[in-house]
């Protein structure tokens, strides 16, 4: 390699100032900062210099330096993260834990700023100017929702659970089934979450058959509670047996111990859906009799992510006094946008998980239009509910496919917007069932710009 091949690269390529100064080169600096920004250009720049020494031909620098920014933008994300992206959910599975699970109402969404760029009356009676309890609102709603005496909001259920059995039951006996003894995803599993609680695990029945007796011949004098699980993300079939809650309320009282029932997924009120018919909503628990119930906001109830514990007032109360509820206590983030959900559901407005049973002459209308835009065909496909939520119960309908690769996929997921389907057959499925009807300007020109990539 000869010094005039070195300067003639050095002369060819930008400036770091100068490169920093690119309209494409903005984002970044406002993403990571000018200073991460500077020492990746300059390693950048330092690594074209070498790659073009021996062949520095004008045209050939100029193919390299257009592609600094997204050379620039794979580093900074490998060195401190990509952010978040807007996703176009078209796989079909409404509860997507991967996509960020319930996406919120757009009228919820765009409603929220107001309360999140600003000071809000979180904890204040604008009225007194006295101070009040930031749940207040949640908990008043969820009572007129379920008809539970009290309520309280934490973190996800997972806090919802650990806070009713530390508060209830350290240092003594919760009676749960062997069928129910579940894990409930990222590796977190029920025992543990007991035993981190303090309260002693004692296991009934057996992995498929469990019966009132059971739980009859545990209950002894250091027995705090009795737990049910409702399954996640897998179903029982053929020789089974489990407990009704109502059975095992009556049970409960009859010793003088209580009954939490671990619902998971925020159903609020029973759903017309027959993929939900036999899945307990709060409202139904709290009639049957169950002391505590809790659940996912962010799952069936379409809200943000947090955990739910109602029931009886005395039993939530001492959940409340717990040490553990200040640590598990959500911020305000939560209840400004928990809050105008819960209100949806008192109006019975529509919610986004209306979208899985839409009408369906409406929605065959739908898949013709966008079909025609993109050049894909109808073709039947099951959609699912997710999040651990009536697993195995497939909800038939319709969705557009596309001869596709993985290269297709590849291409609509890194676009702008990114947009998610699936392989099958060869083709690439778009369910619109998730993927809100505004969206599908955006949908049909990020098809096309995957589509013809050049």
């Amino acid at each position: 390699m000869s010094d005039h091949a070195t300067t003639d690269v050095r002369r060819l390529l930008p400036a770091v100032d100068r490169l920093l100064g690119e309209a494409a080169i903005a984002p970044l600096v406002g993403l990571y900062g000018r200073e991460r920004v500077l020492i990746q250009a300059r390693a950048q720049l330092a690594d074209l210099r070498l790659e073009l020494a021996a062949d520095p031909r004008p045209d050939r620098v100029a193919a390299a330096v257009a592609t600094l920014p997204d050379r620039l933008a794979s580093a900074l994300a490998a060195e401190a993260g990509a952010p978040l992206a807007r996703v176009l959910n078209a796989t079909g599975v409404f509860l997507h834990t991967n996509l960020g699970r319930a996406p919120l109402p757009r009228a919820v969404a765009a409603a929220s700023p107001a309360l999140l760029d600003a000071a809000c009356d979180l904890e204040m009676d604008l009225a007194t100017g006295k101070r009040h309890s930031r749940e207040a609102r949640a908990v008043r709603l969820l009572v007129a929702l379920t008809g539970a005496e009290s309520a309280l909001v934490v973190n996800n259920n997972a806090a919802a659970m650990a806070l009713a059995l530390a508060a209830l039951a350290a240092g003594r006996e919760v009676v749960v089934s062997r069928g129910e003894l579940v894990e409930i995803g990222g590796g977190f599993r029920i025992p543990e979450i007991l035993a981190a609680a303090g309260a002693r695990l004692v296991e009934v029945g057996t992995t498929n058959r469990t019966r009132l007796a059971d739980y009859a011949a545990a209950i002894g004098a250091a027995t705090a509670l009795l737990l049910k699980v409702f399954p996640s993300n897998y179903r029982q079939v053929g020789f089974v047996a489990t407990v009704e809650p109502e059975a095992l309320a009556e049970l409960a009282h009859r010793h003088g111990v209580a009954l939490l029932v671990d619902e998971g997924s925020g159903l609020l009120r029973p759903h017309p859906a027959p993929q939900l018919a036999a899945h307990p909503a709060h409202q139904t628990l709290i009639a049957r009799g169950c002391d505590l119930v809790c659940g996912s906001g962010d799952k069936l109830l379409g809200g943000p992510q947090a955990g739910l514990l109602l029931g009886r007032r005395e039993l939530v109360e001492r959940c409340r006094r717990h040490p553990l509820y200040r640590a598990f206590r959500p911020g305000r983030e939560t209840f400004a946008l928990l809050e105008p959900v819960l209100r949806r559901h008192l109006a019975g407005a529509p919610l986004p998980l209306d979208g899985l049973w839409p009408d369906p002459a409406v929605h065959r209308e739908r898949l013709l239009r966008v079909g025609t835009a993109i050049g894909a065909e109808v073709v039947a496909a099951d959609a699912f509910l997710g999040g651990g939520s009536a697993p195995e119960a497939p909800i038939p309908g319709e969705a557009l496919a596309l001869p596709g690769s993985d290269a297709l996929a590849r291409r609509l997921r890194q676009g702008e917007p990114a947009v998610v389907g699936y392989l099958r057959d060869g083709r690439l499925i778009l369910d619109l069932r998730t993927v809100d009807a505004a969206d599908d300007a955006e949908l049909i020109a990020a098809v096309g710009r995957a589509l013809r990539p050049g």
